[in-house]
């Protein structure tokens, strides 16, 4: 389960539109806890797209070193990793789900396929993707 504050998806899906046509990308994270499986996200990192495509995405790697120590300062580990589809379901792509570096890590997608937004989470374990329950924080 992934818990993401009303903020943190209004963020999420205005990066998404500010990004468009490319797909955005960007990083959360959240306090530490004994379950892996879920997380209540603290703060999400906007992060530039590297690869200024609408069709895949790289995080920068200042963005992600920056967003890196920004976590580690504030006492929470970076659980996983948003980014947008431009014109296609919020389910991971073939790219994605061969790029999943941690299967300890969220992957949240963002759609703008339709009028409005649609988000999404899931689990990439050795390429078996699992959607898992986003709920909405207070």
């Amino acid at each position: 389960m992934l818990e993401l504050p009303q903020a943190v998806i209004d963020e999420i899906a205005a990066l998404a539109y500010e990004a468009y046509p490319y797909e955005c990308c960007g990083l959360i994270a959240a306090a530490p806890g004994p379950d892996t499986a879920s997380a209540t996200v603290s703060r999400f990192y906007r992060c530039r797209n590297a690869a200024e495509s609408a069709k895949v995405y790289t995080i920068d790697p200042m963005d992600h070193l920056r967003s890196e120590r920004d976590a580690e300062a504030n006492g929470w580990d970076i659980v996983g990793v948003v980014h947008s589809h431009t014109h296609t379901e919020p389910y991971p792509s073939p790219t994605d789900i061969g790029q999943a570096p941690d299967p300890g890590w969220h992957y949240v997608i963002v759609s703008l396929k339709r009028e409005s937004p649609e988000l999404r989470s899931y689990r990439i374990v050795d390429g078996a993707v699992t959607e898992e329950a986003v709920v909405v924080a207070g």
